[in-house]
């Protein structure tokens, strides 16, 4: 498993990875890094009440009739 995947946010463990230039200076990362964070709280600030809500929802355990589902009703 390539260890640039095992620690993203959104739990993503296999896939394509993203490179990324290992010659940029640290303003220009501090840029991209800025640039991302700010792409973050917009989509944020758009859809809080939409993504709370699947957050929780993916987040939550699962009820006793999605139990008796996996379980074949046994």
């Amino acid at each position: 498993m390539n260890k640039s995947l095992t620690h993203l946010p959104s739990g993503i463990k296999r896939g394509l990875d993203f490179l990324i230039a290992d010659h940029w200076t640290p303003e220009q990362a501090l840029a991209v890094f800025e640039l991302l964070s700010d792409l973050r709280a917009r989509v944020w600030m758009h859809y809080c009440m939409d993504l709370h809500e699947l957050i929780r929802e993916q987040r939550s355990p699962p009820d006793d009739s999605e139990i008796e589902d996996i379980l074949g009703g046994f």
